[in-house]
């Protein structure tokens, strides 16, 4: 009898995902990278096309919030992306995870290929699809930073667990979190201790920092860490040091302008200068942004810093002096500002409103002569 030809008509119906992916890298993800990255294993299982505008319209998402989660997948060596001059997105590579890291980019065509054999990579026809995008002029993101995370293997991590102070330290860690460390959360250990070379002690110092302010997400923890090592801090005390800003006096501060915010640069140049440099009572700081806030919605510290400088160049050390210029102020409103029938509408309140412009100058010299 003859031979009988069969067919199958359904495409794949099965997207396999590493398991080393689910244990180290899914846990420090955010939905739109875990959605862009599950969506490529499934469009490279089937051998589909697709492109960045597609996947932004599945998902809700903008191109660029796509762009940002490929560009955080090359981060962390799971794929690689490859521009031409113009920074058109041109190929993209995915990683086999359990092989070594490969840098396999294509210059000729758009192509989204998989890594199958760690010992010589190379384009197979059967597992290609076709990526179709390309960006706008601008919109291609830096590449990764300086301290970014590398991508540990589960080897590595095993390799970590077995070092002969790790278990310490991991047991410190899990205290603080009042919990087991999942993988992800290990490696972000192993990245304070072998990337940015915190010692144990610092390690402590961190962890313990960040969940006495309510933050135990690794995420959290991991900006943290690499903004200290930008800043050169090497032991716990020049940590206590470095976020003196994070005291209780400057979160009062901040919550007395209505902001729920950690204070930026910006912002924390401003209240250092409130409290070092005109060397002010939060006493005063406060009723300077207890007015502010009564006044704007908008620039509030720019606003607070007006009033306090003034404050400061007329001789005021304390809330009773404030409360005395005000009175003055008063006193001398109603002889020199008020609107008389023959130089303004009496029935326009508009008119008659004084406007809160002290004239320091001659306070501080009335202040002083008291």
């Amino acid at each position: 009898m003859a031979l009988i030809n069969l067919y199958n008509n359904n495409s794949i119906d099965t997207t396999v995902v590493s398991n080393l992916f689910i244990d180290v890298y899914m846990g420090e993800a955010n939905d739109a990278q875990l959605k862009v990255y599950l969506y490529l294993l499934r469009m490279l299982n089937a051998n589909l096309p697709t492109s960045v505008t597609d996947i932004a319209d599945k998902f809700n998402h903008t191109e660029k919030e796509v762009l940002r989660a490929l560009k955080y997948w090359e981060q962390q060596q799971l794929l690689d992306l490859s521009f031409d001059a113009h920074q058109n997105l041109v190929g993209i590579h995915m990683h086999d995870l359990v092989a070594s890291q490969h840098s396999l980019r294509s210059q000729s065509s758009l192509n989204l290929t998989s890594d199958t054999d760690a010992a010589s990579p190379r384009v197979t026809p059967a597992r290609v699809a076709t990526v179709a995008y390309e960006a706008p002029s601008g919109i291609v993101e830096p590449v990764a930073p300086a301290y970014s995370k590398p991508a540990y293997t589960a080897d590595q991590l095993r390799a970590f667990k077995m070092q002969e102070d790790t278990a310490q330290l991991l047991f410190v860690a899990e205290s603080y979190m009042g919990k087991p460390l999942t993988p992800a959360e290990m490696k972000s250990i192993l990245f304070y201790k072998e990337e940015l070379g915190f010692s144990d002690d610092l390690i402590d110092h961190l962890l313990q920092y960040c969940v006495d302010r309510g933050k135990k997400d690794f995420k959290y923890i991991d900006k943290v860490a690499i903004s200290w090592k930008e800043s050169n801090i090497s032991t716990p005390q020049q940590a206590e040091s470095h976020v003196g800003k994070y005291n209780k006096n400057v979160y009062a501060i901040m919550n007395q302008l209505g902001k729920s915010n950690t204070p930026t640069n910006r912002e924390m140049e401003y209240i250092t200068r409130w409290i070092q440099e005109y060397d002010f009572p939060l006493e005063v700081i406060f009723e300077a942004c207890d007015r502010t806030v009564m006044a704007t919605d908008k620039h509030r510290f720019e606003y607070a810093e007006k009033i306090l400088s003034s404050w400061k160049a007329a001789n005021v050390h304390k809330k009773e002096d404030i409360s005395q210029m005000d009175q003055m102020y008063q006193r001398r409103g109603r002889n020199v500002n008020s609107i008389s029938p023959a130089t303004g509408d009496r029935n326009n309140h508009f008119n008659q409103f004084r406007q809160n412009d002290y004239d320091f100058d001659q306070l501080e010299q009335e202040l002083l002569s008291n």
